[in-house]
């Protein structure tokens, strides 16, 4: 959308909630060995990180209490990272229990494994080992417990649950330690490691409110757009599925005809998609800071402990860092899992908002406490899900050039347009390959040229 108008993995299997049962892991040893330093690595010259907006590293300065050169540097670790951490999850097999990303310029990569022999392995890849006792798809075992029996048991005390990767643990978070001890028993976790985390704090969806950019819902609602996306010919934007349903009209800031809701999920998750009519066109663009317009090159995921920022109709242009992924919050009007959490602030009418890590799309703004003023805690509809449930294009820098990689006729063949997650594997050009971070493939970037993405395998 025009910034003035202004959105198949391999997954570990889940072991046994009773009992730790780790899968058989191929050597870490056998990983390549971690980039070359230098002044900008080729993940983050191919993923275009080394060129952000002078707007963008204005508000990490501001937000993150960084120089120039650091905000600078940090948007180049952190591209650097999510790298090598693919190439270490897909080394570690079962063993691996997750990755995240630490100090002023992200410089610190750590890698989580159960198995102290592959400790070699990670430092060699320039990362910091930490041993645990449980891999990351158990927790996530145990998180998938707790939303099942959300389902079926709706409590507003116990608002979010979460995967804490670094302190390798499954937090419940609740406004009283009684109402999660009666969670934890609903799911038959009371004697499983689940820390509590009593707080006040509880989530709140982000709408209906007015002012700023923003665009309107059958002249009632108000949200904010979060990227353009094409499907076929058809140009539209994505945004938060609480702010309208399938069929709802929608208007531009400027209060003319815009587009209709085409497909909306929420409780659940918190997506929808709208399309926009021919007086509206999508680019790349997202507003910044002080509204000033910047470009998506992509949507690579970023890591635990990266930096993003947010814009939103009503507060405008924020940064902070992720702190969770895949986070569960059970707000008033429904549940909805899978969101990201971060320590970046928002405020009613953000909701939809796009969600930026250096150049690279992350997701769209569901709700959060608290507000700009104080500080608060906002959770982001991670955009990948969106583009893949809905067979949405991202409309992203590099696709303007219209480039594209040969093609194979092979099942399992590379496509431009997939989101693919890390851990997946393709054939591109007669050569197998697998994916290092989930992302939505385009023509510009096929395996064969984008190392930063995918590992040439045996």
């Amino acid at each position: 959308m025009v910034a003035r108008h202004a959105v198949g993995a391999r997954r570990a299997a889940l072991t046994a909630l009773g009992a730790l049962v780790l899968t058989t892991a191929p050597s870490a040893a056998a990983a390549p060995p971690p980039p070359a330093p230098g002044p900008a690595s080729i993940a983050a010259r191919t993923l275009d990180t080394v060129r952000p907006s002078a707007r963008m590293l204005q508000a990490m300065q501001r937000d993150l209490g960084l120089t120039r050169q650091q905000a600078k540097a940090r948007l180049t670790n952190e591209t650097e990272a999510g790298t090598r951490a693919g190439r270490l999850r897909n080394a570690l097999g079962g063993h691996f229990a997750g990755a995240w990303v630490r100090g002023a310029t992200s410089a610190e990569l750590t890698v989580a494994t159960t198995h102290a022999a592959d400790v070699a392995a990670i430092e060699a890849q320039g990362a910091k080992a930490a041993v645990v006792t449980t891999p990351l798809s158990t927790l996530q075992a145990l998180k998938e417990r707790l939303d099942a029996t959300a389902g079926h048991r709706r409590s507003h005390n116990t608002p979010v649950w979460y995967v804490d990767v670094p302190a390798n643990r499954v937090v419940l978070q609740a406004t009283k330690k009684s109402a999660a001890t009666a969670f934890l028993k609903a799911a038959g976790l009371e004697a499983r490691g689940v820390v509590v985390r009593v707080s006040a704090e509880r989530p709140k969806l982000r709408a209906d409110v007015v002012g700023g950019d923003a665009y309107y819902i059958d002249d009632n609602a108000r949200c904010s757009v979060g990227f353009s996306v094409t499907k076929g010919d058809q140009q539209g934007f994505v945004s938060a599925g609480h702010c309208g349903r399938p069929g709802s009209k929608t208007t531009g800031y400027n209060r003319a005809d815009q587009g209709t809701f085409q497909a909306s999920t929420f409780p659940g998750k918190d997506m929808s998609w709208v399309a926009v009519n021919s007086d509206w066109t999508a680019t790349p663009d997202y507003k910044g800071q002080g509204g000033n317009r910047a470009q998506i090159a992509g949507s690579v995921q970023a890591l635990v402990g990266a930096s993003v920022c947010r814009s939103g109709s009503t507060s405008g242009w924020h940064c902070g860092t992720i702190q969770q992924l895949g986070a569960t919050v059970d707000y008033e009007e429904g549940t909805v899992t899978g969101l990201t959490r971060t320590n970046v602030c928002s405020e009613p009418g953000d909701s939809g908002g796009p969600f930026v890590s250096g150049a690279q799309a992350q997701g769209t703004t569901s709700g959060g406490s608290g507000d700009c003023t104080s500080g608060g805690t906002t959770f982001f509809q991670p955009v990948n899900p969106i583009l893949s449930d809905f067979g949405l294009t991202l409309k992203t820098a590099s696709s303007q050039s219209g480039a594209q990689g040969p093609q194979d006729n092979a099942a399992d063949a590379w496509r431009s347009g997939r989101v693919y997650e890390a851990g997946d594997t393709v054939s591109h050009a007669g050569v197998r390959y697998q994916c290092l971070q989930t992302h939505q493939a385009q023509g510009a970037w096929p395996p064969d040229g984008m190392p930063s993405l995918w590992q040439r395998v045996r």
